[in-house]
This record gives C-alpha cells, sequence and structure tokens, in this order.
C-alpha cells in the first residue's frame, strides 16, 4: 500500500526490500565506525523506520552485524563463482575485475565485511571467519580442478595456508586501493593475480 505525503505517492517497502535497505544502511555505518559506535537509533532514523520494527528484523545490534557481514559474504562468493572446466590462469583476470568493481561500487560493504573481525562479539567473528573459510575453499577447489595445480596438490599441504595469505593479501591491497591509491583498477588486478600464482605456483 502507498502513502500520501506531501502531494507524493510514496511507495511501501516489501520485507525484502526493507531489509535490504536496512542492511545497505547498516553496512555504511559498520563502515565508517567500530561496532560499539554504531547506534541502532542511528539505523533507524536514517532508514526512517520506527526502532521497533529494525528489532523486528534484527533481534539484536548483533545479529543486525552479522546479517551485514553475511549479505557481503554472499555477494563476494557468488560474484567470484568457479567456472567448471576453465583453467584458473584464465579466470582469474575476470574473477578479480568483478571483485573489483564491487569493491569500488560497494566501498562500504566491502570495509563493513572486514571490520567485523576487530568486532569485540565473538558470533560476529565466527560469521566473518566462516565467510573467510569458504572463499578460501572456493579458490582451493577451483586450484584443485585445474590440471596445472590439481597434480600437486596432494603434496603441498601448504597451500591452503598459501591461499590463506593470499586472501589477507588482497584484502590489504583493497582496503589500501580506497583509501586513494594512484594504481588504477588493472594494476591493482594484475598485482593480486600475480601474488596468487606467485603463492600457489612450484
Amino acid at each position: 500500500m502507498a502513502a500520501n505525503q506531501g502531494g507524493r505517492t510514496r511507495r511501501r517497502l516489501s520485507t525484502e526490500e526493507r531489509r535490504e535497505q536496512l542492511l545497505s544502511v547498516g553496512a555504511k555505518l559498520f563502515s565508517e565506525s567500530p561496532f560499539d559506535e554504531v547506534w541502532i537509533e542511528q539505523v533507524a532514523e536514517i532508514a526512517g523506520v520506527s526502532r521497533g520494527l529494525l528489532y523486528h528484523y534484527f533481534p539484536t545490534k548483533r545479529d543486525f552485524f552479522a546479517a551485514v557481514v553475511e549479505r557481503e559474504s554472499e555477494r563476494m562468493l557468488r560474484m567470484t563463482e568457479a567456472v567448471p572446466g576453465v583453467p584458473v590462469r584464465g579466470q582469474l583476470n575476470a574473477g578479480l575485475d568483478v571483485l573489483l568493481e564491487y569493491v569500488e561500487t560497494h566501498a562500504h560493504g566491502f570495509r563493513a565485511f572486514h571490520r567485523a573481525e576487530a568486532a569485540g562479539d565473538q558470533a560476529v567473528r565466527r560469521v566473518y571467519r566462516r565467510a573467510l573459510a569458504a572463499q578460501e575453499r572456493q579458490i582451493l577447489a577451483a586450484l584443485a580442478a585445474d590440471p596445472e595445480f590439481g597434480p600437486g596438490f596432494a603434496g603441498r599441504p601448504d597451500l591452503p595456508l598459501a591461499v590463506r595469505g593470499w586472501l589477507a593479501f588482497l584484502t590489504a591491497v583493497c582496503l589500501e586501493w580506497l583509501r586513494g591509491s594512484e594504481l588504477t583498477r588493472e594494476q591493482v588486478r594484475d598485482l593480486c593475480a600475480r601474488a596468487l600464482l606467485g603463492v600457489v605456483g612450484d
């Protein structure tokens, strides 16, 4: 149903649209301030809803931040999903291009996602660490299925740690790039691609 304010008709948001709106507001606030400095009242005020309605969607601030982190994790996993049968080298630049475009256009969400590790709440940290583990598994699965890298997997117990280290490198590079690095997206992509191939190569 629509509401009329000042002669203008405003469409009432669906449940999913409202939830998405609240998560977008949360991503911005959590990207700019530590967990303890974000107040539910701020979110409700910016979104133009009552505090009670926000609590209807997210019972606690912890649940709200965890949902923000989960949302950004799912986005990144969908965007960087490997294409079966295509060599890693052939997918790497395209996958990084997609990720870096996301980092640029959803900077608040990307920053909020990576603030979760610094959050004092253990439940939020668990959500974040599960998300990183999913990214790690996604990359390892793509490498294992690649004829170039797969045959050496059995003798490479260091690969999970190498991929985990590369994900930390990728995060640091992206966050620094968002702060105003002079590097172009293509230069950042090439830097990150070389780093991954370097750590998983023989």
